[in-house]
């Protein structure tokens, strides 16, 4: 999964919260997010320009340690 935005990022489709951690080595979770996004994340050929798109701004989210 190249990217020059996201490291990696993992789906828990129970409480419907996506796991991102960014290059920078920061980690956040985004609540209620849809399986289809999440999906759709997966897919991306560009997985950073889909993130900032579709779920950076319409997505609660809590900063992990």
């Amino acid at each position: 999964m190249p990217s020059s935005v996201i490291r990696s990022f993992t789906y828990d489709a129970d409480d419907r919260v996506l796991a991102v951690t960014f290059q920078t080595g920061r980690r956040y979770a985004y609540h209620d997010v849809p399986a289809d996004v999440a999906e759709e994340l997966h897919r991306a050929s560009s997985k950073g320009e889909y993130f900032n798109s579709a779920i950076r701004d319409a997505y609660a989210f809590d900063r992990l340690r």
